[in-house]
């Protein structure tokens, strides 16, 4: 197994994972209901997907 022979220091290793951060997800309008949705998902308001009825919403329950 390989040894470090010097510490790193909480700078350096800061400068090397500035890249490792969350990115915010890629959100889009319904084409049915006009909702915020994931991109490739079923809308979860409505249960259509690229203009289809995917999912049928139970109305009460």
């Amino acid at each position: 197994m390989a040894h470090p022979k010097h510490r790193i220091s909480k700078q350096r290793k800061g400068k090397r994972r500035t890249h490792y951060k969350a990115e915010a997800p890629t959100l889009a309008t319904c084409s049915n209901c006009g909702s915020t949705i994931l991109y490739h998902r079923v809308c979860p308001e409505c249960g259509y997907y690229r203009g289809k009825l995917m999912i049928e919403k139970q109305v009460g329950a």
